[in-house]
């Protein structure tokens, strides 16, 4: 009897085993010499389980059920490692050897290494399927991210237009331009130090598509932060001086509550440059409740970051030359202190409302609900029917003084007498500028109150006030991840997402300076009336009132609205040698604009809706990697895609007019990498080729033009200065290059870095060109044919970029590094309008202007190059373990050589508008229209002290 009951009893537990089949997850944990990592801690993320690495480095989980996890192994003064893992039905998980690299200051500046199981063990049980898909970032990432990414350098030529950040699946990218907003979550580096998923590139991503350059995935699980306190106070001089931080988890509690919540103030009463300053706060607060053992979770987030901060103004070499690279012409003493007129508000925060349901063994389900709301306010000065209050207004400055205020006068080439004496008169008049003699070299508040002071004694509207131009966005996000595993090797995403947004766009009349009141009408008043100033063409035709005070709406005023729907699928298959992933994307998206004011230059096409602009857009992504053993891999990773164009590019000037951009199409990208990677105990590299082309971009700039050639209504063409939209319109690019990064541990203690990027972006066609302006209101938009910039190179990031760095990492826990980046390549971007036949063409003729010869042409029309430079970066630091206390002190510095002459930007001054005007200019000894360029702020630093518990 006993032994039958002992029978039962065992069936029983075999059959149980069966049916609740639960795993035992372990791990060994080393450096990169191989030496055993004792005492790290290691976090089952979404638990309350935690432990540590005992004396052989070896750590477990045990009774884990089915599913998808993520550990996170971490100690001080090595990088965290966090480690995704998927359990089916085995009863131990061997996730090999964990690799630790020494690297003391890598996490408090918000690196983090995702690994997959990965190992350089060769004797390892995982070794043969351990991948590549997310081993993190290799050196080059690194580099390119934070030593010549300090620099301005994009990797490949990518912007940020062309990448994803999603909060709980939730995207973060703007509809009007496409670009994600760092602000909106600026000094919340606790809750974004280490991504859920980071998919670089073009790699396929498990929670979106992606874009060209990559995916970013936060999960904002109360649970998953780690446990504990952690405070931080920041001293620098870049864009503010000071920074606090506090972060406190609790992790997940016996009741199945979770609590997080951080948050930190950043603040400078001036920067670098003169006149800017800061000051911003953040706040993130996660609340979790977990239920129905554990199958079940409710997690709501919270985050903001209301900021304030005065901007900077870019200038001309002139204005550099006069008054020094800090110079900044935006603001100007008023009542003992300096004040901007150009100071941005925002405050834009987030709700979101995540459900987590682990359906069975293998699969789960994630569905969050977002909504965001707040506004995005950019003020500026302004003023009517008076000249421009800014201190560096053309007229005002000495290249326009010294020849007589006309530009009738002036030659089109000077003999060398005539040059003597300019030059001579120039140095004189610039001394006497310098120093405010000739006019103010800051904005005159004073002035300007006087005159509106002047105003109001004789019942007049007020000449200077100061706007803000408004976005008031409300975007609701619904999305839905759902994952599974069909087979232990092979795993299936799918993910949904809907977005609907209701923008609100208007100017808001901020601060009258004393005045009365404004007018709500056009000062340039393209009709031809003259006399009172009421008479003026209305922005707003259906309002008889036209006078507009503090806090009203004026001059523009549009809605704007877009619904999107996506839908991506991808899946992943691992083999003993091969890798493989396929993801393809399904997108429909509809927009369109509702006018709230009638114009009186576009009657019929200012007010009400306008056409809904509807976009399908489609694409497909695959992933091979051959793995010839455990330390080497050959990836070769391809995206075909389509991309919808944002608000900004369909509509031509929306804060006129409902006019659609002609002939527009969705973005077709094409992109291919290659790379070859070793991952060695010594040396590790990566050397890969990439190819990426871009069809159908348009490009939308909004500037006054003088001198350009318009068409009439009676068909013929005329000289007029114009406020015009320039459209280049389904222009092709051309991305090509390379990359190599290896990282060489020389010694125990030594690390040599070296990053080489050689990239060559280019237009490869010559687009239309289209504009329309003010005076061409009734006729609709202009073609001017194309725009010859076949091999003009793409502005905006250096296309070489090269780095050598040494780092010693002591065993008394502190560490020093220096690095050298060299960056060439970088391009001056280039107005399009100088690039047509027009250009060249007296209005109203089919005859070049005299001087208009090949030879000048091209010499005119050339793209500047700026110079090539090297920058020395620098950091230190040291950190404590005193009892369950770690502080960690961290100092790095940028630009160690206080190197000036770097131009980090710069574009083309669209206001002379036919070759004669341009040329003039282009021969002057000191140009009055010359490029508008940004320099680096020279040697900077940040200092960070870090209590944690």
């Amino acid at each position: 009897m006993i032994k039958k009951s002992l029978a039962f009893s065992f069936l029983m537990m075999f059959l149980g085993s069966l049916m609740w089949a639960q795993t035992t997850v372990f791990a060994y944990v080393k450096d990169a010499q191989g030496n055993v990592v004792e005492n790290a801690d290691v976090d089952l993320v979404g638990t309350d389980e935690r432990v540590s690495t005992d004396k052989i480095g070896y750590f477990q989980f045990v009774d884990l059920k089915p599913g998808t996890y993520q550990v996170v192994v971490s100690k001080m003064n090595y990088e965290t490692k966090v480690i995704t893992f998927d359990i089916s039905d085995e009863k131990k998980k061997d996730l090999g050897a964990v690799v630790m690299n020494q690297s003391l200051n890598v996490t408090d500046m918000g690196v983090t290494i995702l690994d997959d199981a990965s190992s350089d063990d060769d004797e390892s049980s995982m070794q043969p399927t351990v991948g590549l898909l997310s081993s993190g970032r290799d050196a080059f990432s690194r580099v390119a991210a934070f030593d010549l990414g300090a620099y301005w350098f994009r990797a490949r030529g990518v912007d940020n237009r062309y990448s994803d950040i999603l909060f709980n699946g939730v995207p973060m990218s703007k509809n009007d331009d496409g670009k994600i907003d760092f602000s909106n979550w600026g000094g919340l580096n606790d809750i974004t130090r280490y991504p859920y998923e980071s998919a670089e590139n073009i790699m396929p991503s498990d929670f979106a598509f992606g874009n060209l350059g990559g995916v970013v995935y936060y999960n904002t699980r109360a649970s998953s932060f780690r446990k504990g306190t952690s405070l931080a106070y920041s001293f620098t001089n870049r864009s503010y001086d000071h920074r606090v931080m506090a972060t406190y988890s609790t992790g997940l509690l016996s009741s199945g509550w979770a609590f997080t919540f951080s948050g930190s103030r950043r603040w400078a009463e001036e920067g670098v440059i003169d006149g800017t300053y800061q000051d911003s706060y953040a706040y993130f607060g996660a609340i979790e409740k977990q239920f129905a053992g554990g199958k079940h979770a409710i997690n709501l987030t919270a985050f903001g970051a209301p900021t304030y901060r005065a901007t900077n103004s870019p200038n001309t070499q002139e204005i550099y030359d006069l008054m020094g690279k800090n110079y900044n012409s935006y603001w100007g003493w008023y009542d003992g202190e300096k004040r901007s007129e150009r100071v941005r508000k925002t405050f834009e925060p987030i709700f979101q409302l995540s459900h987590y349901w682990k359906m069975g063994k293998n699969s789960k389900l994630n569905t969050t609900a977002s909504y965001q709301f707040g506004s995005d306010k950019r003020g500026r000065l302004d003023w009517f029917n008076t000249r421009s209050p800014s201190p560096v207004y053309y007229r005002k400055l000495p290249s326009f003084v010294y020849y007589g205020n006309s530009f009738i006068d002036v030659p089109a080439e000077f003999t060398d007498d005539q040059l003597n004496i300019l030059n001579t008169e120039y140095n004189e008049r610039a001394e006497l500028w310098k120093t405010g003699q000739l006019t103010p070299t800051q904005i005159d508040w004073d002035n300007l109150y006087q005159q509106n002071y002047n105003q109001n004694q004789k019942g007049a509207h007020a000449v200077y006030y100061t706007v803000q131009d408004v976005n008031d966005d409300k975007t609701l996000n619904i999305n839905s991840h759902f994952d599974t595993q069909f087979a232990s090797n092979w795993k299936f995403n799918a993910n949904f997402n809907y977005q609907k947004l209701q923008s609100d766009n208007y100017r808001r009349l901020n601060d009258l300076l004393g005045g009365k009141y404004a007018l709500n009408v056009d000062d340039y008043d393209f009709n031809g009336n003259s006399g009172n100033p009421r008479e003026y063409g209305k922005y707003n035709q259906d309002d008889p009132n036209v006078e507009v005070r503090e806090g009203d709406r004026m001059e523009y005023n549009y809605m704007l609205y877009r619904d999107s729907y996506a839908g991506n699928f991808s899946t992943n298959v691992t083999l003993d040698k091969w890798d493989v992933t396929g993801s393809v994307l399904l997108n429909y998206s509809e927009s369109q604009r509702d006018g709230q004011y009638r114009h009186y230059l576009y009657l019929n096409t200012s007010k009400g809706e306008s056409d809904l602009y509807q976009s399908w857009d489609f694409g497909v992504k695959a992933r091979v990697e051959y793995r010839f053993d455990g330390k080497n891999f050959l990836v070769y990773t391809g995206a075909l895609f389509s991309l919808a164009p944002t608000l900004n590019e369909i509509f031509v000037n929306p804060r006129l007019s409902n006019e659609i951009t002609p002939d527009l199409k969705s973005q077709i990208i094409n992109s291919n990498e290659l790379s070859y990677v070793h991952r060695g105990q010594i040396l590790k590299w990566r050397l890969t080729g990439y190819y990426t082309s871009m069809q159908n971009v348009t490009e939308i700039s909004r500037y006054y033009a003088q001198g350009l050639a318009v068409e009439t209504a009676a068909g013929g063409t005329s000289d007029e200065d114009v406020f015009v939209a320039e459209i280049l319109s389904n222009a092709n690019k051309e991305y090509l290059g390379g990359e190599l990064g290896a990282e060489i541990k020389v010694s125990p203690t030594i690390t040599v870095n070296a990053v080489a990027s050689l990239g060559q972006y280019v237009y490869t066609n010559n687009p239309n060109v289209y504009f329309t302006s003010d005076k061409t209101s009734e006729n609709g938009m202009q073609n001017l044919g194309p725009a010859y910039i076949k091999n003009y190179k793409v502005a905006g990031t250096p296309q070489q970029g090269y780095s050598l760095g040494f780092r010693y990492n002591s065993p008394k826990f502190w560490w020093v590094g220096v690095t050298g980046n060299f960056l060439a390549g970088n391009y001056l971007d280039f107005s399009a309008l100088p690039r047509t036949a027009n250009f060249t063409h007296i209005p109203g003729s089919n005859i070049t202007y005299p001087n208009a010869t090949e030879e000048n042409v091209r010499a005119l029309l050339k793209q500047e190059k700026f110079d090539d430079q090297f920058m020395l970066n620098a950091n230190i630091g040291k950190s404590f373990l005193i009892g369950k206390y770690r502080l960690g002190i961290s100092a790095t510095v940028n630009n160690v050589l206080n190197n000036r002459n770097y131009v980090t930007g710069g574009f083309e001054q669209g206001r002379n508008a036919n070759f004669d005007d341009f040329y003039r200019d282009s021969q002057r000894p000191v140009r009055t229209f010359a490029p508008k360029l940004w320099y680096d702020r020279g040697i900077s630093f940040f200092t960070n002290v870090y209590l944690r518990f």
